[in-house]
């Protein structure tokens, strides 16, 4: 006669861990699905936009926007890294003019270069940053003459990958980078309005 041997039974302890796990890994599973979802119904798009009012003419404040040599006077980006690799690259001012930085995490590193320039009216400029994340965006600067005062407008805009959205979950771009374009208005204004006394 031939033993049959015995069968050990799954330890119940073993098996409820087993059904934890399982859940938790369901339930896991259920937020990452649900966070993706989240994060792709984010806007597509994002825009920051700021204003300011110059007493100068509209000459004197493209001047300081169409030269790149000039922002490190009123950039407020150029204040968080005073030891930056700062480098430039064709023209001196205007259309094909670029400009490279690379500094600490604050500022990080990337390329600006101007794609249209018209004399006290416009200067658009494509931004490229490299760190601490890689992303393209449009900025443009507009001036238009009010009496004898000018309104400066810098516009930044660009779009959102999955990435940009995911961000966009836990920071407002608009209130992140917009104080820094007010910071940079208010120090361009003081350069532009004591160049415009001389």
């Amino acid at each position: 006669m031939v033993e049959q041997a015995a069968t050990t039974p799954p330890s119940p302890k073993k098996s409820s861990i087993g059904k934890i796990v399982l859940i938790g890994l369901a339930v896991f599973v259920a937020i990452v699905g649900v966070l993706s979802v989240i994060v792709a119904m984010q806007p597509a798009t994002f825009e920051v936009s700021r204003q300011a009012t110059i007493a100068a003419p509209p000459e004197v404040v493209f001047n300081q926007v169409n030269d790149f040599h000039k922002w490190d006077a009123w950039s407020p980006w150029a204040k968080l890294d005073p030891q930056a690799k700062n480098t430039f690259e064709g023209p001196e001012s205007g259309k094909g003019a670029a400009f490279h930085w690379e500094g600490n995490n604050e500022v990080g590193k990337g390329r600006m270069t101007i794609t249209e320039s018209r004399p006290a009216e416009l200067v658009l400029l494509d931004l490229e940053f490299v760190k601490p994340f890689a992303s393209k965006c449009v900025t443009e600067f507009t001036f238009k003459p009010e009496g004898d005062q000018t309104l400066v407008t810098w516009t930044m805009k660009g779009e959102n990958n999955f990435m940009s959205k995911a961000m966009h979950l836990v920071m407002n771009m608009d209130k992140m980078v917009g104080g820094s374009f007010d910071e940079g208005l208010a120090s361009m204004k003081k350069i532009s309005e004591e160049a415009a006394k001389q």
